[in-house]
């Protein structure tokens, strides 16, 4: 049975045009009957709402045990800023929170980070939207451990597709654990979202295209 918040969330996205079923190419180039564009969140009261469920996430996982939150430009940085301020408002965890230049500013204070600057010692949460291949990870840490020396223990994503990596025997989430030591923290993963379809009952058509792709890319602790 799935959680009254995970459904809320999937009703969420769907609902704001953030999942979507059909045929799309992810990141990774692999064939998928889902796809998810935190991009398409596009309203006060969307972001806002989107602030909590990740707020809650992090709450429940880590409590105010970090010092600074992180957004990754270019989604991660709404993203970092929602879920500072529903921190703030729902939890009164008042946390600095910054975020990365895609080309380094050569003019003013110059620099490639913008808001809280990091000091050594600091615990770093990073805040994203989607993990598939890792590649945000990969090009986020040496970002960060250029700044300062940063420890990051925790992520928070919106939805962990659950999908392999490059070993073809582990998710790309179990592979970032092994090489960073970052626990991936998701609102929901992919095994929710075929949840909530098979108990919805008006999905039927979907749960076969699902399930064949759940078998052929998805890896399942």
């Amino acid at each position: 049975m799935l959680k009254e918040e995970k459904k809320e969330f999937i009703e969420f996205m769907m609902k704001s045009d953030v999942l979507r079923f059909g045929n799309f190419v992810t990141k990774s180039g692999r064939n998928t009957p889902y796809f998810v564009n935190t991009g398409n969140f596009r309203t006060g009261g969307q972001i806002a709402t989107l602030g909590k469920f990740y707020a809650s996430l992090i709450k429940e996982s880590c409590g105010d045990a970090f010092d600074a939150m992180f957004g990754p430009a270019y989604k991660g940085i709404p993203l970092a800023t929602a879920a500072a301020s529903a921190l703030y408002n729902e939890y009164a965890i008042d946390k600095p929170y910054f975020f990365n230049r895609k080309e380094e500013k050569d003019h003013g204070e110059g620099g490639s980070l913008v808001g809280y600057k990091p000091k050594d010692g600091d615990k770093v949460i990073i805040i994203e939207d989607v993990i598939t291949a890792g590649t945000a990870v990969r090009e986020t840490m040496p970002v960060l451990k250029g700044a300062a020396d940063v420890t990051v223990n925790d992520m928070f994503i919106s939805v962990n597709r659950c999908e392999v990596g490059q070993n073809p025997e582990k998710t790309t989430v179990m592979e970032i654990m092994e090489d960073f030591g970052i626990n991936i923290h998701a609102i929901i993963t992919v095994k929710d979202i075929y949840e909530y379809l098979k108990e919805n009952g008006s999905y039927t058509n979907m749960l076969p295209t699902m399930e064949a792709y759940m078998a052929k890319y998805c890896v399942f602790d």
